[in-house]
């Protein structure tokens, strides 16, 4: 049987794991929203730690907390920030929409940490909560743990997979391939040139990202309950993030009204918005990428990709696009937490907005997922991408969309009657077109070139 220890507050009594370090209120939360698996990030937990660090370091600044409880709660929130005490952050996203429990269980954890070594040292409200609410440190944590991850781990993948693009760019500049349109044959270009609009796609996304990420930098902390900032210092919120930003060495700034720092989550909206953006370029790319290399021999064909793995339990030496699926699979997910974020954002009743766990929770699933399959698909996939030239001038050869060009010289509809003769003659376009007496090999020849079409 378990060991545990009895605490009691305003509420009554509690019993706790004596192998865990949360309070009462956080084990009224494990009791009462025991739904699904689903857990607050731990990228908000880290950023709870932070601002918890430096609401701290404020107050002493201010006078308000003694330089022993400063430093207590200090050396807990950074061994948080660190990650040593995950597994004392356990509470469902299924709980409050304004996430006090999970505030609850910060302040409770820091605090018993402290205890430990200083018995009654520090209360988990009356100091490390002071001058705070849940109402503005929980917005202000989801906006800087998605500041920081976006930062500091989704632009560097884009930033790979982009250069990654270029070298393939450079390296498929000259190889000459059919162009498609509606999933049907068009005018020829370079394999480099289809490569540069999907270098160029995460360009713009990553550009989109960061554009977005600008709304998330002005934090509410400091507007307390519902935004007037009662039992704050007016000083506080600046101190905070001041500090804030020489940890971090982001820009964050004040929300210039706190009202609307507690009750709208437009910037989550739009921010996603971008992230969403980035899954839709990245199901094109993916679904690019797999009807290239469909086949080996019954597809089109024109590209190789790695074989990582076996591609069926039944089929001998089938290969799969897996790295494609999986990463389209991804793109659906992202699309899916678009709608809920964009619902939650929409329930601000009044002063306070109480869908917030479920739209940090669905946020930082999509960038994580994004990063993670996409630095896979880059390494796994497009990295190892060879072409299949032999396939490529093949079909350029026998592509009827080269009639194109001899539209100035014959005109429209002669061109379109000589593609159909080649087409429902199963003939060369050269064929059709000395066959008809349209043009002389030696014209077709001079008319018709590839390389004069990219």
């Amino acid at each position: 049987m378990l060991k545990s220890r009895e605490v009691t507050d305003g509420f009554g009594r509690m019993k706790i794991p004596e192998d865990h370090l949360w309070g009462a209120q956080t084990q009224r939360s494990l009791e009462n929203f025991s739904i699904g698996n689903e857990r607050i990030p731990m990228e908000l937990i880290r950023a709870y730690a932070l601002i918890k660090r430096m609401a701290a370091a404020a107050n002493q600044g201010l006078g308000l907390l003694d330089d022993e409880k400063y430093l207590g709660i200090k050396l807990a929130c950074m061994e948080i920030y660190s990650g040593r005490w995950n597994d004392e952050f356990p509470l469902a996203v299924w709980q409050t929409g304004s996430g006090t429990h999970t505030n609850m269980n910060m302040n409770e954890v820091i605090a018993n940490l402290v205890n430990q070594k200083k018995p009654g040292l520090l209360h988990p409200n009356d100091d490390v909560n002071m001058g705070q609410s849940t109402n503005d440190t929980f917005p202000t944590a989801m906006q800087v743990a998605s500041v920081l991850k976006i930062n500091t781990v989704l632009i560097p993948t884009l930033d790979h997979t982009i250069e990654t693009l270029q070298d393939l760019e450079f390296k498929y500049k000259d190889i000459i391939k059919v162009g498609r349109t509606h999933l049907q044959d068009a005018t020829p270009v370079t394999f480099g040139q289809e490569i540069s609009g999907w270098r160029e796609m995460i360009s713009q996304s990553k550009a989109m990202i960061q554009k977005s990420v600008e709304q998330l930098i002005y934090l509410p902390i400091g507007g307390t309950a519902v935004g007037t900032g009662l039992n704050s210092s007016e000083e506080f919120s600046g101190k905070v993030i001041a500090k804030l930003n020489s940890f971090t060495g982001v820009e964050f700034k004040e929300s210039p009204n706190k009202f609307y720092g507690l009750s709208s989550k437009d910037s989550f909206v739009f921010a996603h918005g971008a992230l969403k953006a980035l899954a839709a370029n990245l199901l094109k790319l993916a679904n690019d990428v797999r009807w290239l290399a469909s086949g080996p021999r019954a597809g089109l064909g024109e590209i190789n990709i790695p074989a990582n793995e076996p591609g069926s339990s039944i089929m001998p030496g089938k290969v799969n696009p897996t790295q494609a699926e999986a990463l389209a699979m991804v793109c659906t997910q992202v699309m899916g937490n678009d709608t809920t974020i964009g619902i939650a954002a929409s329930q601000g009743n009044f002063e306070l907005n109480v869908y917030m766990p479920v739209i940090i929770y669905n946020f930082m699933q999509s960038v994580n997922l994004l990063n993670d399959s996409l630095a896979l698909f880059t390494d796994k996939c497009l990295a190892g991408i060879t072409v299949n030239e032999v396939k490529m001038e093949e079909n350029v050869e026998n592509s009827l969309m080269l009639v194109t060009a001899l539209s100035p010289h014959i005109g429209y509809d002669k061109a379109s009657r000589l593609a159909k003769v080649a087409f429902e003659e199963e003939i060369s376009l050269k064929e059709a077109a000395i066959k008809t007496g349209c043009l002389t090999e030696e014209e077709f020849d001079k008319l018709i070139s590839p390389e004069d079409m990219i």
